[in-house]
């Protein structure tokens, strides 16, 4: 099944956050366009490359803050396929936007990718786009486990400490802020609010929402702070 179902070729990027955690580098920039220490290309150009080697022809940009910054990067950049980008007229919220920028999209009748726009990442979407094809589902989404930032203590039935755990995998998955969506689904979504508080839950009971589990080794991380950069530039390194 998995060689025979079309995998998309068309993926929104959320690129409005404010990103107020990673200032002072988001005072001038949006958070996507923050550069990997190391690489001389925002986070959005690795993305780019990503989808675009996935098989990814056309790509809407969703941009908010500092919105011109970001299109006149992607104006100048070489990029590996086509870009269109919109800006909210007003703000919409996590659905709203997703299904504004959604409407952009160059073949509404077939299913799209989307990403959040600080993700840093490289999986196989087309394993995860036939994983999505074979449950049938409406939406999929990526999950990832993360390491806790914390060392971890392991204790016995007694209350005797037995061994340290420096950073170790969380026990929980967490979304990983890529999806596989079915044409149907940007009907779904809300005009104004919160898509994981409305479309999400509703699809979950109706068993027609998925979770793909990111490949043992994958790599993954959310640009979310200064340490993430630093750390995802001596992961690059090594």
């Amino acid at each position: 099944m998995t060689g025979t179902h079309p995998h998309p070729t068309q993926a929104v990027v959320l690129a409005g956050g404010q990103g107020s955690r990673l200032r002072p580098y988001t005072d001038d920039r949006p958070k996507p366009m923050v550069e990997i220490p190391g690489t001389g290309t925002p986070i959005i150009g690795h993305q780019l490359a990503w989808l675009a080697a996935e098989g990814v022809t056309d790509a809407v940009v969703s941009c908010g803050h500092l919105a011109k910054v970001l299109q006149d990067w992607l104006a100048s950049a070489d990029l590996p396929l086509r870009v269109t980008t919109v800006v909210e007229p007003e703000p919409l919220g996590r659905g709203g936007g997703l299904k504004f920028a959604a409407a952009s999209l160059p073949h509404p009748d077939r299913p799209w990718y989307a990403t959040n726009g600080d993700i840093w990442t490289r999986f196989s979407l087309r394993e995860m786009a036939a994983f999505h094809h074979e449950r049938d589902a409406v939406a999929t989404l990526a999950l990832a486990r993360p390491r806790i930032p914390w060392g971890a203590v392991e204790t016995n039935e007694f209350g005797q400490v037995l061994d340290f755990i420096e950073s170790p995998p969380s026990p929980y998955l967490i979304n990983a802020g890529v999806y596989v969506f079915s044409a149907a689904f940007r009907d779904m979504l809300p005009d104004h609010g919160d898509h994981e508080r409305t479309t999400f839950p509703r699809l979950a009971r109706e068993r027609r929402l998925a979770g793909f589990p990111l490949p043992q080794g994958a790599y993954w991380r959310a640009i979310d702070t200064a340490k993430d950069l630093t750390e995802a530039a001596r992961e690059l390194a090594g």
